[in-house]
């Protein structure tokens, strides 16, 4: 019944999103500025998803290993994915993929660490400062993915996305430090 629960459908949404949102961009003929629009109206529902699971699951007590498991996996699926499609589409280029690379990078290390560390039965908590990185991240690509589009409506949409980019790149790189910290000393433990 579990795998089942309102908190865990709405994790399984938010990985759906995942390829319709790089569909927007990736078929040919459709409108820049309409696929745009679409793509951004499922990536912030898929994104309100990520509040809305765990609050569920905690206030409803329908927390599950599944969800857990899978909720850091779905918001790494929808970043990661995003942030490709939007290096490929140069709304994201030049130093500023840099802010990219970093972002995915610390999330393949993270999650390596954590599987490495799940073995020997150590739990990382998610800290609160984490918690903020990814609603950074989350906030950032919304204004990217609205993009040229947004800045016909809004002057330096992009720009402000750019911004909120690099302020991510740089609490990812801080919260990924703390987490490798956190997990250093089982690590060298294990190689004695």
């Amino acid at each position: 019944m579990s795998a089942w629960s309102v908190p865990n459908l709405l994790t399984y949404g938010r990985i759906a999103a995942v390829p319709v949102v790089v569909s927007c961009f990736a078929l040919p003929g459709l409108p820049t500025d309409f696929s745009r629009w679409v793509a951004l109206v499922i990536y912030i529902a898929a994104a309100v998803t990520d509040f809305f699971d765990g609050y569920l699951a905690r206030a409803w007590q329908q927390q599950s290993a599944l969800g857990r498991m899978l909720d850091p996996i779905a918001d790494k699926l929808l970043v990661a994915s995003c942030l490709l499609v939007l290096v490929d589409d140069e709304t994201i280029r030049n130093w500023t993929v840099f802010a990219a690379v970093i972002i995915l990078c610390r999330e393949i290390l993270v999650s390596g660490l954590r599987e490495f560390l799940a073995e020997l039965r150590v739990s990382v908590p998610v800290t609160r400062l984490a918690k903020w990185k990814t609603t950074a991240q989350l906030v950032a690509i919304g204004f990217l993915i609205a993009g040229p589009a947004g800045d016909k409506i809004v002057p330096n949409v992009t720009v402000f996305g750019l911004v909120l980019l690099w302020i991510s790149a740089i609490l990812t790189l801080y919260t990924g430090w703390d987490y490798f910290r956190a997990g250093i000393g089982h690590l060298i433990e294990e190689k004695a």
